[in-house]
């Protein structure tokens, strides 16, 4: 029985590959979102991991504190979260806060109140898949995925029945509550990061890890 379970699982990998690795979330301008009146379609970005910003010209060195408010779960009817429970959320909100809080702290002081050379950081959490069980992992192994997720490793795509995160980011000067830049953006693990399938949020954090990482290369 155990032996049919995974030819079962095999052939839905096989079939998944064959379709382009099933079916992929693509973020959109959410309508709740307060900046989403302000971004347009990011042509530049070949990725695909930022599909929609707006930016203003900035001098980031000029600024040496920051602000960063609490994540916001988005409530909107045009989220992605699929069935994820309000529980993982909150997980995947958490991890979040502390992530960037940490990413943040090696650039800038964090502080709480306004003032001159002050960025204020608003982070939303829009959407989360999460990982396949089991299928994730063993299709980086099955000959089939490894072929799929060895092109994916190449061109920095997603991996097959790999979890992702979606979420905005709207930057403002403190003092006069500006928007200098905004973007929403998908993120996800490498193809071939075995460590990131083991677990139904691992891939979401990693691309949490890779999302505040992106966000220092900005500032700094």
């Amino acid at each position: 029985m155990k032996r049919s379970i995974a030819a079962r699982g095999l052939g839905t990998l096989v079939l998944c590959v064959s379709m382009g690795g099933c079916a992929s979330v693509a973020p959109v301008p959410y309508s709740e979102l307060a900046s989403s009146a302000y971004m347009a379609p990011d042509k530049s970005d070949a990725s695909g991991r930022v599909p929609y910003r707006y930016s203003t010209p900035v001098d980031w060195r000029a600024y040496d504190k920051v602000i960063l408010d609490p994540v916001v779960v988005y409530r909107g009817r045009d989220h992605q979260f699929g069935d994820m429970s309000d529980r993982d959320k909150a997980t995947l909100a958490a991890y979040m806060q502390n992530c960037f809080a940490d990413r943040l702290r090696g650039r800038f002081a964090l502080v709480r109140e306004r003032g001159p050379n002050t960025l204020r950081v608003r982070l939303t959490l829009t959407g989360a898949v999460a990982n396949t069980p089991v299928l994730g992992t063993l299709s980086r192994f099955d000959m089939a995925g490894a072929i799929y997720n060895g092109v994916q490793a190449a061109r920095d795509g997603e991996g097959t029945m790999t979890g992702s995160v979606i979420y905005g980011v709207e930057i403002f000067d403190a003092t006069t509550a500006r928007l200098l830049s905004a973007y929403v953006t998908k993120q996800y693990p490498a193809a071939y990061d075995i460590k990131a399938t083991a677990g139904a949020l691992a891939a979401a954090t990693a691309g949490l890890d890779k999302g505040a990482d992106a966000l220092m290369a900005q500032l700094h």
